[in-house]
């Protein structure tokens, strides 16, 4: 497909948003196939969630950073000069433009599919996926291409985020902070403990999208440990929420509107389908966490769908 460069700030046709996330789970599955392995239901889920955050709602600059990723450099400190984060294919920072943090770092594949549809990252950076020494990691890293953080454990990101968040507003800064997080991190005490610091200062420049698929490694979400009604106890943390259809590209663009108007956190739960595009996978629910093809007619099969997905499918 040709590439849709994002624009700082301008809204996207929800066509092309849908075209856009359709090719990546195109790409995720391709790669799934390639390697016999992959986190191919989060591409599922979050494609339309993350297309429309470059494309419709986040404030970003062009990609500073090469086509082809760096080889790692070694970790971030006062004795190494050269390491380096991804954050620069999200564009330079500025006052006025917005950061991402992205938390479930094992989706890391389904941001870098995302990034080479929109021209941030070039064609071939998929040719070092999960090699020794390469900074396009299976599980992203805050040198993988479009991370800012290390956000590993779960939860850690958006603890980062609000502090990120509380020195923009500190400086004065008018760029917003945007969290993409999975519903599964809801799971975990960090994140309430970010919620309450959140509210108490009142940090209304940040706005986090959840991708509630409703499925975690272990399982079924209400099977493990249950986080409804999620909204609810967001909106006692303090937190303004939205609720939506997390495959609507219009609803998940106008559920970003006028954050930090009220002085609150605002949260989007979008509200999605593991399965999305690819109704095959329904099969293995719920072993949907990673995806392993078990013998050379599964292959086939889905080779059959990679022929097939096509825009309009998801």
């Amino acid at each position: 497909m040709e590439s849709i460069p994002a624009r700082p700030g301008a809204a996207t046709a929800p066509g092309d948003i849908r075209r856009v996330a359709t090719a990546i789970r195109r790409r995720v599955l391709e790669h799934t196939l390639e390697n016999n392995g992959g986190y191919l239901s989060q591409a599922c889920s979050s494609a339309e969630i993350l297309a429309t955050l470059y494309l419709g709602v986040m404030r970003l600059g062009p990609s500073t950073a090469p086509p082809i990723p760096r080889p790692f450099a070694g970790v971030p400190g006062a004795d190494n000069p050269h390491a380096f984060t991804g954050a620069d294919y999200n564009g330079a920072p500025a006052p006025e433009l917005d950061r991402f943090i992205f938390s479930p770092v094992h989706y890391a594949l389904v941001l870098y599919s995302l990034l080479i549809e929109l021209g941030r990252l070039g064609p071939d950076a998929l040719d070092a996926f999960n090699r020794d020494g390469s900074t396009v990691e299976l599980i992203g890293a805050e040198h993988s291409p479009g991370h800012e953080v290390t956000a590993g454990s779960l939860g850690q990101a958006l603890s980062q985020a609000g502090g990120i968040a509380l020195a923009r507003r500190l400086r004065g800064e008018r760029g917003r902070v945007w969290v993409f997080m999975s519903d599964g991190e809801f799971q975990e005490g960090q994140t309430w403990e970010a919620f309450a610091a959140l509210a108490h200062h009142r940090l209304g420049n940040i706005g986090i999208y959840v991708d509630a698929n409703a499925q975690q490694c272990d399982g079924p979400m209400d099977t493990v440990m249950t986080t409804e009604p999620l909204a609810a106890r967001l909106r006692a943390f303090g937190a303004e929420v939205r609720e939506v259809d997390g495959h609507d590209p219009v609803a998940l663009a106008a559920a970003g509107e006028g954050v930090g108007e009220d002085g609150l956190p605002r949260v989007v739960i979008a509200r999605t389908d593991p399965c999305r595009g690819i109704d095959r996978l329904r099969e293995r629910w719920p072993k949907l966490h990673y995806v392993r093809f078990k013998n050379e007619a599964e292959f086939n099969l889905y080779r059959g769908l990679l022929a097939g997905l096509s825009e309009g499918d998801a």
